[in-house]
């Protein structure tokens, strides 16, 4: 009877006990005007190819991460296009990699406002309110030509306590890493520069993998 009664106050306890959560991620992606049909495949191939790296995936499922995935181009144009997945187990990592591979994409032939981006995302936190880091990653490959102040925008984030991090997608030079190093990333943030698309998939997953392991940069 004894024993009976130990085994039910265990399962009545169990259900309640659950990691919190560390790190909430809100996984930007710049779908404006200057990326094209390929280059968005392999900007959203190499967010999946990150989302199934098993270092990343038991990064998350140790942190019981939340990720969320965000469209953005234009100054009135910003999508939710995975919503918030809590990440306790390699099947959720898996489900979750599994919808950025059938994401389509959200906005054409846009101009590209970060700020509004930014801005988007801010509100999104509310829901993950019980994640001790939030972090915002914008990705892209072009500095504003619409919408509102960067600055603006990254200093509501700071006072927020969010980090903003990046990857900065070059065609020649480094003016878009230098713009996103002064105007859009927070002061414990970084930038990880992509030299094309095509080193994407690799900057994406670095990204990750930093911001699990270390939260901060």
């Amino acid at each position: 009877m004894k024993h009976a009664l130990l085994a039910l106050a265990i399962s009545a306890i169990i259900p309640t006990i659950s990691k919190a959560c560390d790190t909430a991620l809100i996984l930007t992606i710049d779908v404006s005007n200057s990326v094209d049909t390929a280059e968005y495949r392999l900007q959203t191939d190499g967010l999946v190819d990150a989302l199934r790296n098993q270092a990343i995936v038991d990064a998350m499922v140790r942190q019981e991460a939340a990720i969320t995935v965000v469209q953005w181009s234009g100054a009135s144009r910003q999508e939710v296009s995975i919503p918030w997945t809590r990440i306790r187990t390699s099947l959720d990592a898996a489900r979750l990699a599994a919808a950025a591979e059938l994401m389509p994409r959200a906005f054409v032939l846009s101009d590209t406002a970060p700020a509004e981006a930014i801005r988007f995302s801010l509100p999104l936190f509310s829901q993950v309110t019980d994640c001790k880091h939030k972090v915002i990653d914008i990705s892209g490959d072009g500095t504003p030509n619409s919408g509102s102040e960067t600055r603006d925008a990254r200093n509501a984030a700071e006072r927020a306590g969010v980090t903003i991090n990046a990857v900065a997608i070059e065609s020649m030079g480094l003016a878009i890493t230098n713009f996103y190093k002064s105007a859009v990333i927070t002061r414990n943030g970084f930038v990880i520069t992509a030299r094309t698309h095509r080193e994407y998939p690799d900057a994406i997953r670095r990204k990750i993998l930093r911001e699990l392991s270390q939260v901060v940069g």
